[in-house]
């Protein structure tokens, strides 16, 4: 075997060894937490030894913000606005939240683990929780882009508004369907936080006189 081909074997080997400890500390801190997560616990979960893991990753938190960075952008990569052609901004933004709903069906553990680490306040606070925040505020931003492509009228006011309600919104769904599993129809309720966002980007862009809720 030449040398080229051992070098391009010993990354592939590296590269599947780092996604099998991945793997199995998404598995173990879905189940068990920030806290309940250790490197033993990932160790005996993806077959590898602690010196493997501690070669990819400095230490339980390292490995916690890489799990948190990974999925974010899987799911980064699935969260696209549909082109006009696609529709109504309604329609385009249904699509997307519906999308949203589902790659964070597939691909949950940032927003999961990132909200653990987030409601915890520590002396020292972990690298995840520092990585999650600056991730949020990634998605964040790609919210107010897309607020301000479908609704150009609105004011920054009222784009920083919107964004803040649909990533709340966003939030309470995600751990209303933590909380109760399949029977949250996440895509549905998605969906509907669209349509109500909509709404108040419309009466938003409104004047004053138009803003009011009848009583």
């Amino acid at each position: 075997m030449t040398r080229p081909q051992t070098a391009r074997r010993k990354r592939a080997n590296g590269v599947e060894s780092r996604q099998r400890i991945l793997d199995a500390a998404v598995e173990i801190a879905g189940e068990r937490g920030y806290e309940g997560t250790s490197i033993a616990a990932v160790s005996a979960k993806c077959g590898l030894p602690a010196s493997s893991i501690y070669w990819h990753f400095k230490d339980k938190d390292d490995l916690i913000a890489a799990v948190i960075e990974g999925s974010f952008e899987t799911w980064l990569r699935a969260v696209e606005l549909p082109g006009e052609e696609s529709g109504t901004p309604l329609e385009r933004v249904t699509v997307m939240a519906a999308n949203i709903a589902r790659s964070l069906i597939e691909a949950p553990d940032f927003l999961r683990l990132g909200l653990m680490l987030a409601l915890e306040r520590r002396p020292v606070e972990p690298h995840g929780r520092t990585v999650f925040l600056q991730v949020r505020e990634t998605a964040a931003r790609r919210v107010a882009e897309t607020v301000t492509t479908l609704y150009p009228d609105l004011d920054e006011e009222a784009v920083r508004t919107l964004t803040t309600y649909a990533v709340a919104g966003a939030d309470g769904l995600f751990v209303h369907r933590e909380i109760h599993g399949d029977a949250v129809d996440l895509v549905a309720m998605f969906e509907l936080h669209a349509r109500l966002l909509h709404d108040a980007a419309r009466r938003l862009a409104a004047g004053p006189e138009d803003r009011a809720v009848p009583a």
